[in-house]
């Protein structure tokens, strides 16, 4: 039962990959198109290493993205634009 669920998605993952239609819902989600990592850890008054640890990210991420080395990909700039919204609202979520 559950093998022949995951060749129907396949075979509807493969179809969708080829334009075709295949009658799946499709979301579009919008993220920030950027944000300024090192802003946001200064705003917090925060150390790279303390801003990393509280929110669960890596020291060279945060080191990476400030440099300009590298940039936040999707759900990490959501997370990102949430904390410079309200960082109480992801150390409690964190926490819990």
């Amino acid at each position: 039962m559950a093998s022949s669920k995951i060749l129907i998605g396949m075979r509807q993952a493969v179809a969708y990959a080829r334009g075709e239609a295949v009658g799946v819902r499709e979301t579009t989600v919008k993220t920030p198109a950027s944000v300024d990592v090192k802003a946001i850890r200064e705003g917090l008054g925060l150390s790279q290493s303390e801003f990393a640890r509280q929110f669960g990210f890596s020291t060279s991420s945060i080191r990476n993205w400030e440099q300009g080395h590298r940039y936040p990909e999707g759900p990490a700039r959501v997370l990102l634009k949430v904390i410079e919204i309200d960082p109480e609202v992801v150390r409690k979520a964190l926490s819990a």
